[in-house]
């Protein structure tokens, strides 16, 4: 998916801050997180990165707010994105 497909369905279908996304991808299993938008949000926006919080790693990150919780994936291996 391109950036502006992604910023779409999360403008379009109002993701609130710490809302679970279903990602599915291309070529790998799909996983269930929380888009998370930093101080580099538009910088990682233009690159189509995502800095994504996984669900077992969400209650912890939501304690700590520590970006080691936090996995950056490509945009290009996203398949679909669906609410939870």
């Amino acid at each position: 998916m391109t950036s502006v497909d992604i910023e779409e369905f999360l403008t379009r279908q109002k993701v609130k801050d710490n809302q679970q996304v279903k990602i599915l991808f291309k070529k790998r299993e799909s996983l269930e997180g929380t888009f998370i938008r930093g101080n580099d949000y538009a910088e990682l926006k233009k690159k189509n990165f995502w800095r994504i919080v996984t669900a077992g790693r969400h209650e912890e990150w939501m304690r700590t707010k520590n970006n080691d919780n936090v996995r950056i994936f490509n945009g290009d291996e996203f398949l679909r994105l669906a609410l939870k």
